[in-house]
């Protein structure tokens, strides 16, 4: 078994200490790991450098654990890329010994690893979904860029948290015809991308 299978090593784009800027938990303290590697690719995807596993650094857990235990946060964020790609059995038992929150974001292309107290589920249009997900999410997040997208959010509506999120770069089209979705729709919130509008990561 190698570094990657058993989980001992991830291929880290970058690690930083911020502010969550999307959905439930906006504006909460939270240690993000970026992992390298993405099977979906999204045209909107603000971090396409992310897609290249070989870009990025494989990078000893044990490391990555000792730089978020030397940061004031209480809760992980691990995002990507597509995180689910890897095995994050490790990753989780290392950080669950210091009783940090851990949280996932995920399009669920790929089977989930690990343990986590927190999972944001964002299924994208014709990219094969495993069905674990619709159960174990806590929160739903679709990426609404065209009016197509609310189609595409009703049909993976779950039971509980669900946001629809403006793609950035369409934010002044979108959002006032998310605004009238919600109104006529009042399951669904708005998520903004609030670290874009403070300037943090």
């Amino acid at each position: 078994m190698n570094q990657l299978e058993n989980g001992t090593h991830l291929p880290l784009m970058e690690e930083f200490y911020s502010l969550q800027g999307e959905g439930f938990h906006t504006g909460k303290a939270a240690y993000f790991l970026r992992i390298g590697g993405c099977d979906v690719g999204c045209n909107f995807c603000d971090v396409k450098e992310s897609w290249d596993k070989n870009r990025h650094p494989l990078t000893e857990v044990d490391e990555i654990v000792e730089h978020i235990l030397a940061s004031q946060a209480d809760s992980v964020v691990v995002t990507g890329g597509e995180p689910c790609q890897y095995n994050l059995d490790y990753l989780c038992q290392r950080l669950k010994k210091h009783n940090l929150l851990l949280h996932i974001e995920t399009s669920g292309s790929a089977t989930l690893s690990g343990v986590w107290d927190w999972i944001c589920f964002s299924p994208k249009n014709k990219t094969f979904i495993f069905p674990e997900f619709y159960t174990l999410a806590n929160e739903l997040k679709m990426i609404i860029e065209t009016p197509n997208d609310f189609i595409w959010a009703e049909h993976n509506a779950l039971k509980g948290l669900y946001y629809l999120q403006p793609e950035w770069s369409k934010f002044d089209k979108i959002t006032p015809q998310i605004v009238d979705y919600i109104l006529k729709n009042p399951k669904w919130r708005i998520s903004l991308q609030s670290h874009k509008y403070m300037g943090v990561r």
